[in-house]
């Protein structure tokens, strides 16, 4: 905890009184498309395209930020270990990715194709981040206005420690709250946040956090509409954290329908990932 010593509920807005009030000058975020376009004796060959790009909005329109162009990056990911008579000009090419080398531990992912495809699918995405990060660091560089990140920001030293870039988590395959703070978590309302508090992932870098209540959840799962940040640590991080809020309540509408993840999802993540399908 890094604001107050217990985990309590914080009402920032009435979600319909900050409509069109949001301090977010653009919207980053990335995609990927894997597809298996062979097997040798078994072995998923795979091909994917990773994406990312910012959009910027300019006189109430959302434009491809001028300060990088939109990366596209397209590879094969090949397990080179099993993959008997490989020539060394594929094994030394760029957009040819090893799925299966030893981890931390030198332990090798198994020959099974479901372990080999689960090992690129996670190459696959470390790539994409990558992809997103360089446009975040780009613009953490460039600008003075705030980005709105889809996903964590924890990747980079850079962007963790700019106050222009702010994360927007939208899936909690962990929740940082348990007993009686996490009955307020799930009990928070519609234009509410909680407390906030650091997290340090192991390998990456830290950064002050907490939850939003973007839409009520009533009559839906305790998860709906449900979103966690993460901003740099520092200064007056409680101002700070109220003023993010709003701001995120505010790119609530318009709704990103159809996407079914609308109840969480900003309309200029939904125009980013519509235009990042364009192009790639």
């Amino acid at each position: 905890m890094i604001e107050g010593s217990a985990f309590r509920a914080v009402h920032v807005a009435d979600p319909s009184s900050v409509r069109g009030q949001s301090g977010f000058a653009a919207f980053l975020d990335g995609t990927q498309d894997v597809r298996i376009v062979n097997q040798i004796d078994g072995i998923p060959i795979v091909w994917a395209t990773v994406s990312a790009a910012v959009r910027e909005r300019v006189n109430r329109r959302l434009v491809s930020w001028s300060g990088a162009a939109p990366l596209v990056r397209g590879g094969y990911y090949i397990p080179f270990r099993y993959v008997d008579g490989l020539r060394d000009d594929l094994r030394q090419n760029p957009r040819v990715i090893d799925t299966a080398r030893a981890d931390a531990s030198g332990i090798f992912p198994s020959r099974h194709p479901a372990a080999l495809m689960e090992s690129a699918l996670q190459r696959i995405q470390n790539e994409r981040e990558r992809a997103e990060t360089e446009l975040a660091e780009s613009w953490c560089r460039r600008e003075e206005r705030a980005v709105y990140v889809d996903g964590s920001i924890t990747a980079s030293a850079e962007v963790a420690a700019s106050p222009l870039a702010v994360g927007i988590i939208k899936s909690h395959r962990r929740l940082y709250a348990e007993g009686g703070a996490f009955r307020i978590l799930v009990g928070l309302g519609p234009g509410e946040r909680s407390t906030i508090f650091s997290v340090a992932p192991r390998s990456r870098h830290p950064v002050a956090s907490w939850y939003v209540r973007v839409r009520s959840a009533a009559g839906r799962d305790a998860l709906f509409g449900l979103v966690r940040v993460e901003a740099a640590l520092g200064g007056d991080i409680s101002a700070r954290a109220d003023e993010i809020s709003r701001w995120i309540i505010a790119e609530g509408a318009p709704l990103a329908l159809p996407d079914g993840r609308w109840d969480k999802m900003a309309y200029g993540i939904r125009d980013t990932e519509e235009f990042l399908r364009a192009i790639s």
